[in-house]
């Protein structure tokens, strides 16, 4: 039997005879996301959750499973959160939705009012003022460019319909956020229905040539973006980017300084710029928003102001489907006209839900009163040395951490980088060995990484590293 398959099968056995009924009654009736379904019944057996419990989660045979990835990057202040819980019932009670288009309601316009607030702001320009919202990540993406597009066409500029995206980022699986997508696992299938998109170097630290620092990288990157700028003068509606990390591309990290020098070209070239800070907001690199440890301005106050920001995962906690797209005055006043086509036409039924703004006007709540931000700096410190521990095993070629996230980049030889040969499928085996010991780690490729809730306490983490120290010996032995 294949190894894999064996190992499967060992954990199968693990699960009580509810569990196993619940694996065959899932896989009659459902297509699960980003899955080859082909499999799910061996290879990769379904968990069955029962509950949420702070960080854990608890499977229908009883089982804990440390939630290391936050379940796909959303979950902020642990599973069922009791105040977060509290608002969407109370919210319930008294409006569970209503259509945005000509009603209104206060948790929508309150929501609005203080993401605006707290949204990063740089000297000399204009405030982002207005919130659009949407239902998820990649519909917030497809908000945000076609806004760019419209802008522009509104304003007679017809031969600006190009977009600059960086090379190996991500922003979504919908044909807009697609396009401006560089992973080809995601995008080659449906390249024949996706826009033409313009690639620019990627800041990725981890690229850097020998005696490069990061910064020279960012210094690098932002030359190839200057020239496809220059080559495309007039073409370009905006650049979008996920600032700091680059995370589907696997965890890459970049020096701060790209997104100055970025939105500096941007200015140069009229051209608006787009940040994608649906995986990376809410605290997740150490600040609110990552834009706003990008150097100021001729020693200005730091941080870089986008002219669209995208929102979603954490901004209810991971209770609720929700985002929301900040734009400046400038933009939404260039949809204002007598004619319906110069209007943004854009909409979705649950378009701000009650339900899911409770949610965030909660975790925005938790934010303020519990300082968050500064409470996460000791957990990313000891993230750092539980991570440095790790990193001296022989397979790990790399650790790279920005605030609350930390990544693994494994091979063959983690002294000359070579990497697995893919069919190995080295995550895969890292994946399973962490699920047999409590730990649910999603790899990407060969890069295993931590974006765990920020309720994590101590002994967690330490689970987490050991756990991740032992799969990784166990995947690549």
């Amino acid at each position: 039997m294949d190894e894999l398959v064996h190992d499967a099968a060992m954990l199968a056995e693990h699960g009580d005879a509810a569990a196993d009924a619940w694996r065959r009654r899932d896989l009659d009736v459902l297509w699960h996301p980003c899955t080859q379904m082909r499999e799910h019944p061996d290879t990769m057996p379904l968990l069955p959750i029962e509950r949420g419990d702070g960080a854990w989660l608890i499977g229908r045979d009883g089982r804990r499973y440390l939630d290391a990835i936050s379940s796909w990057w959303t979950n902020l202040f642990g599973h069922a959160n009791p105040r977060i819980a509290d608002a969407i019932a109370a919210q319930a009670r008294t409006l569970e939705h209503v259509i945005l288009a000509g009603c209104s309601h206060a948790p929508a316009v309150e929501l609005a009012e203080r993401l605006l607030a707290l949204a990063p702001r740089e000297t000399g320009r204009a405030p982002l003022a207005k919130v659009f919202y949407a239902d998820n990540g990649s519909a917030g993406v497809e908000v945000a460019l076609k806004m760019a597009f419209h802008w522009f066409r509104n304003r007679g500029e017809t031969r600006r319909t190009k977009f600059i995206a960086l090379e190996n980022g991500y922003h979504g699986e919908t044909l807009g956020a697609l396009a401006v997508g560089d992973i080809p696992l995601y995008r080659r299938v449906y390249a024949p229905l996706l826009a033409e998109a313009l690639f620019a170097p990627s800041p990725d630290a981890y690229a850097c040539a020998p005696d490069e620092t990061p910064a020279d990288r960012a210094r690098r990157a932002a030359d190839g973006l200057r020239e496809v700028l220059e080559r495309h003068a007039g073409e370009v509606c905006a650049l979008i980017l996920e600032p700091l990390v680059q995370c589907a591309g696997g965890m890459r990290m970049h020096d701060p300084l790209y997104l100055r020098l970025a939105r500096d070209l941007c200015d140069a070239h009229g051209v608006f710029l787009i940040a994608d800070e649906i995986a990376v907001g809410f605290g997740r690199t150490g600040t609110l928003f990552a834009c706003e440890q990008a150097p100021g301005r001729d020693g200005g106050a730091p941080g870089v102001q986008p002219d669209l920001m995208c929102l979603s995962k954490g901004l209810t906690g991971g209770a609720m489907p929700l985002a929301a797209v900040l734009a400046t005055q400038a933009i939404y006043d260039g949809f204002l006209d007598e004619s319906r086509e110069r209007a943004f036409l854009h909409s979705h039924s649950y378009t701000g839900n009650p339900l899911a703004c409770a949610a965030a006007l909660a975790t925005l709540d938790i934010f303020q009163n519990d300082d968050v931000i500064a409470r996460n700096r000791p957990t990313a410190a000891r993230m750092r040395e539980l991570a440095r521990e790790v990193g001296v095993l022989p397979p790990v070629a790399e650790v790279r951490q920005t605030g609350m996230i930390v990544a693994f980049e494994l091979a063959r030889d983690g002294r000359t980088d070579t990497p697995f040969d893919p069919a190995e499928r080295i995550g895969l085996r890292a994946y399973r060995a962490a699920l047999s010991r409590g730990v649910l780690l999603r790899p990407l490729g060969d890069v295993l990484y931590w974006i765990p809730p920020y309720c994590i306490d101590s002994e967690a983490l330490q689970h987490l590293a050991d756990v991740t120290r032992g799969a990784i010996l166990e995947a690549t032995s």
